[in-house]
């Protein structure tokens, strides 16, 4: 059984004021004396596969009573939850943009390395491996066709100055939005504008705009979210575009004339993390060690579309499924890990990039 997550179920706000009314109902501390372990997974189908892959396992094999919690998590909450010394989960994932902010913030544990057994310490790929966090899955943002307008006996874009390219390869495109800040087509107009990976950051926001000033007229859809994209890729109204990863495999999977390139994608991650204060660290440590094995990995990527963070994983995960994830080896020779930092980075304006996007995004997508 395949499970999808919802990549904006993480949303980037430090709001606490958010935070007071949004507490879910989980919200019982848990006791020093208690050997109940809570760790907050993804909500819906996402969490069912954390739990079929991580917290019953883990729960079978060290005797630690689990309590999973599949309910979805506001960055806000972990800052009130620290800062009132009311820490009522003991593990969360939180995306690497929220997660470098909370690290910033003094609000996580550092993680304990020196339980990991080395060779899995060593397959645990280098961005994912914080002292603030380990990560969980990696997922990418990548160009898909259309194959009925780009079947694979004529050319097709191959790279973002392409797919900028509508002279050459005319058709409808669609891109992200970049109303959030952290999430838009930043990269790729960088790409298309000739700028090598190794440049990208930091970035040049008048450069980005102005290159997506000129792929503006070939747009149809500037989409928000990945049921949105899935929506729009399933309709046909887009012959080349931008997509989450899991979200176009999904398709292909059902047999729509879809097909992913790989080429300059971008890619970015979630990190499992403990909140400052959780009562019961040494066990938050012994799970997350737990979660990020290669076994556990592999176990959780054959129930979902998401890369694991243990390339160790790749071992024993059936080459076809992992030429359909994102940190497969040979994707990630081709790809741009997302500069996370760089986002949250706050100027003298007290703005973070981020922030100063998604505001210059707002007056550019209007005019």
């Amino acid at each position: 059984m395949k499970f999808l997550i919802n990549r904006r179920g993480f949303l980037q706000t430090t709001s606490t004021a958010l935070a007071v009314g949004a507490l879910p109902s989980f919200a019982k501390k848990a006791s020093a004396q208690s050997k109940e372990l809570r760790i907050l997974v993804y909500g819906g189908d996402a969490g069912k596969a954390s739990i079929e892959a991580f917290t019953k396992p883990f729960e079978a094999e060290t005797g630690i009573k689990v309590t999973a919690i599949t309910q979805d998590f506001l960055p806000a909450q972990l800052e009130l939850m620290v800062k009132s010394n009311n820490v009522t989960v003991d593990v969360t994932p939180l995306s690497q943009g929220a997660a470098i902010a909370a690290a910033a913030k003094g609000l996580l544990e550092d993680i304990d390395y020196s339980i990991y057994k080395k060779q899995e310490l060593d397959g645990i790929v280098d961005f994912a491996r914080q002292p603030f966090g380990v990560g969980s899955l990696v997922y990418g943002y990548v160009m898909v066709w259309n194959t009925k307008k780009f079947p694979a006996d004529k050319p097709r874009p191959t790279n973002w100055a392409e797919f900028w390219d509508v002279k050459k390869f005319p058709g409808a495109r669609l891109l992200v939005s970049g109303q959030w800040g952290d999430e838009g087509p930043w990269e790729e107009a960088l790409f298309a504008d000739g700028v090598a990976a190794n440049s990208i950051y930091p970035m040049n926001i008048d450069r980005v705009l102005a290159s997506l000033d000129k792929v503006k007229p070939s747009i149809r859809k500037w989409w928000s979210n990945g049921s949105e994209i899935q929506q729009l890729m399933r309709s046909g109204i887009g012959d080349v575009m931008m997509s989450y990863d899991g979200r176009a495999q999904l398709l292909i999977d059902k047999g729509e004339p879809i097909e992913i390139n790989r080429n300059q994608a971008k890619i970015t991650w979630d990190y499992w993390v403990i909140p400052k204060g959780s009562p019961n660290t040494e066990s938050a440590q012994k799970f997350i060690e737990f979660a990020t094995r290669a076994d556990r990995q592999a176990a959780y990527a054959q129930l979902t579309n998401y890369g694991p963070t243990n390339l160790n994983a790749f071992k024993v995960i059936p080459d076809e499924l992992a030429r359909k994830l994102a940190s497969h080896p040979d994707y990630l020779k081709i790809s741009l890990a997302i500069n996370g930092k760089w986002y949250g980075e706050v100027g003298s304006d007290g703005k973070t990039n981020g922030a100063r996007l998604s505001e210059r995004w707002g007056d550019w997508v209007l005019r």
